[in-house]
């Protein structure tokens, strides 16, 4: 006789990985970005080794995301024309801090 296993064991649809498009991107994700970045300019500005060193950590690992995010708004849509130029703004003074 053939064991069955029951339900809750036995392993749902897979999900597809492609790309889904929701729709563009929202303004909120825009101005949490443009927040998180100038939150990270104000912690580097300030002189405690800790703080500078955790607003360094914070904006390296948000440039990463905010090109990604500029990329899918570009295939998606930009959504809100302000909130994604205030973000362009807040990221180019990042680039800007670190070149300079």
């Amino acid at each position: 006789m053939a064991h069955a296993a029951p339900t809750s064991h036995r392993r749902g649809a897979r999900a597809s990985h492609r790309l889904r498009t929701d729709g563009p991107i929202q303004p909120t994700t825009w101005l949490g970005l443009t927040f998180a970045l100038i939150f990270g300019l104000v912690l580097t500005g300030r002189s405690h080794v800790g703080v500078h060193a955790a607003g360094i950590t914070l904006l390296v690992m948000l440039v990463p995301l905010t090109v990604a995010v500029f990329a899918t708004g570009l295939r998606q849509g930009i959504g809100s024309t302000k909130a994604a130029l205030s973000t362009g703004i807040a990221f180019a003074l990042v680039v800007l801090k670190f070149l300079l």
